[in-house]
């Protein structure tokens, strides 16, 4: 059974699929009396799902009229993407960040299952036994190689 921040993060992406813009403004309020929770838990799942790692630009205006505008990126060429993604998971990168970087390339159809969880096995803590912050720096640099690798291959 999937929990609450799962149901309200299919909602947002079934709503912005329904738009076919790419782009949704809401009422955090709303929707958190929507799925009868804390507007707090709205904010989690934004933050938490809705990153620039997953392809998601997040803006939001305070105040009685305020809303929160959720963004999907779309890239034409997907090299373009992968030059974006390497310019952000560089010079360091986390576990987290490389998990969500690794649900967009699936998403964009980039890379395969069976290739992320090669590729997350690779670049894993429990690969990389070093100490913080260098397992990051090392983990940017290897996913930065599968990286480039990925973009000459879909040329």
């Amino acid at each position: 059974m999937s929990n609450i921040s799962d149901i309200i993060e299919n909602y947002l992406k079934q709503i912005l699929q329904a738009k076919g813009k790419n782009v949704i403004e809401i009422k955090r309020s709303e929707i958190a009396d929507q799925f009868q929770c804390v507007p707090s838990q709205i904010n989690y799942v934004i933050n938490t799902r809705f990153t620039v790692e997953k392809g998601y630009i997040v803006e939001s205006k305070r105040g009685g009229g305020g809303y929160i505008r959720i963004m999907r990126v779309i890239h034409q060429d997907k090299s373009d993407l992968i030059d974006e993604i390497i310019s952000m998971v560089n010079p360091t990168v986390s576990q987290q960040k490389t998990i969500d970087v690794l649900e967009r390339l699936l998403e964009e159809q980039i890379v395969t299952q069976r290739e992320a969880k090669i590729m997350l096995s690779a670049i894993g803590r429990e690969t990389l036994a070093f100490q913080l912050p260098l397992r990051d720096e090392i983990r940017a640099r290897i996913l930065t190689s599968m990286l480039r690798t990925l973009k000459y291959l879909n040329k």
